[in-house]
């Protein structure tokens, strides 16, 4: 019992000797120091949510936002807006929602916002952003209707019934066009929900192959950390030091060192080729391609998420009293049949902790893929990161990073089920 706890109950229990008077004050006296105890205690851990809230939940917060959350097609056009509103959706629009559309895009073309709402429409409608930009620049020339017969002497593809149907979809603020293009689908010409062309059907695949390269990466380095983990915690303590050394020295290196490294070695024209050639493995002609596909991908990855795989292995072995293993064999087991029974077992939380720790960096990375994967090698970190640097689709960005956030999340509840968060431990 802490100190203000057993003063508390003292003056509780004096409180209740006390006169009714007497008690009434100490009670409000018990009062008064729990709720600055309460205060303190929220005063200290103030900061600690702050920071929680700007770094993590803030962020994730307005990603989410942004996934559904598009307002600049339908504030640029938004006389069409309210006259689509009164389209049935058959067929094409008459004169009234061209006329609407017109006056949007001189304004739109006088203000200079055609070209960002126009790329929004492009995203579903490949091609479409220079008919907006075009039919701008030369309707201005025309002075009263009617409109939709200027607007289709510009460019037949007015006419479309599909195109229509995108426009009146995207005046809404908020669509899930981004989340159908994550899972390959998009909205047909009658707003019905279809697959992409076989052609555009990309996103899928990435996310098969983001989660098949951290499950690899994590059973890899589960199978090359764990007899290390094993040795360092069997060796005498000044040799597990050395080589604990030996196993944070990558933590002391650049990241960007250590994949020029991999470079070099595994390139065509590398060290690793030369080796081979040069003892016969392979001829000069035959040389191996190591790099620049998915498999320069998962050595690096191994060799950069190694130690996080050790560490928690580590601590958790340095715990297994060695008698375990005696007892054991005193009792007619084999030194294997022990192993396997008896120390295996007990390294199950070191096991979870490593491969959620590598998995969880696995499934996220981007340095690495982006240098040495290639066309095979990238994961879809690296797709999040063209559409907001490169394609300034934040909208997809923000789609593909919740998704890739809900499924970590999934995964981390079917192993809880399974295993429970509770065999996970770090030392």
């Amino acid at each position: 019992m802490t100190d203000a706890t057993a003063h508390n109950g003292g003056a509780a229990a004096a409180a209740e000797k006390a006169a009714p008077g007497e008690a009434a004050e100490l009670r409000r006296r018990l009062a008064r120091a729990t709720r600055r105890q309460k205060i303190r205690a929220l005063l200290l851990v103030a900061p600690l949510f702050i920071f929680i809230l700007v770094t993590f939940a803030w962020p994730i917060g307005v990603m989410l936002y942004r996934s559904v959350y598009s307002p600049y097609f339908g504030q640029t056009f938004h006389r069409s807006a309210k006259a689509l509103a009164k389209w049935d959706g058959r067929g094409v629009p008459g004169e009234e929602q061209f006329a609407a559309l017109a006056a949007d895009l001189k304004q739109a073309r006088k203000e200079r916002t055609v070209g960002r709402a126009a790329t929004q429409i492009n995203y579903e409608l490949p091609g479409v952003r220079s008919l907006f930009t075009s039919t701008a620049r030369k309707i201005r020339r025309i002075k009263s209707g009617p409109y939709k017969e200027a607007l289709l002497k510009i460019n037949k593809r007015w006419n479309d019934h599909t195109l229509w149907t995108a426009i009146k979809r995207l005046t809404s603020p908020f669509t899930l066009a981004f989340y159908l293009a994550s899972f390959d689908l998009r909205y047909d010409g009658d707003g019905h929900i279809v697959r992409q062309p076989e052609d555009r059907r990309i996103y899928v695949r990435i996310f098969a192959r983001t989660l098949w390269i951290s499950v690899l990466v994590t059973g890899l380095c589960l199978l090359l950390g764990f007899p290390v983990a094993y040795l360092l915690s069997i060796l005498p303590l000044r040799t597990s030091n050395l080589l604990m050394i030996l196993v944070l020295l990558p933590f002391w290196t650049s990241l960007l060192v250590r994949i020029s490294a991999w470079i070099a070695i595994l390139q065509a024209k590398g060290v690793f080729n030369d080796l081979a050639v040069a003892a016969g493995l392979i001829s000069d002609d035959h040389r191996m391609q190591l790099i620049y596909n998915q498999t320069g991908t998962v050595i690096a990855m191994v060799h950069i998420l190694l130690p996080f795989m050790i560490l928690p292995l580590y601590s958790v072995m340095k715990t297994i009293p060695k008698s375990y293993m005696q007892a054991a064999r005193s009792l007619g087991a084999t030194q294997f049949t022990a192993f396997r029974r008896v120390y295996v077992p007990q390294t199950l939380p070191g096991i979870g902790a490593g491969s959620i720790l590598v998995f969880i960096l696995a499934i996220g990375y981007y340095i690495t893929p982006a240098l040495v994967g290639g066309r095979t090698g990238m994961m879809i970190s690296n797709f999040i990161a063209f559409h907001m640097q490169k394609s300034l689709n934040w909208g997809m960005a923000a789609a593909l990073g919740s998704i890739l956030l809900a499924s970590i999340l999934f995964l981390y509840w079917l192993y809880n089920k399974i295993a429970g968060t509770e065999n996970i431990k770090f030392g």
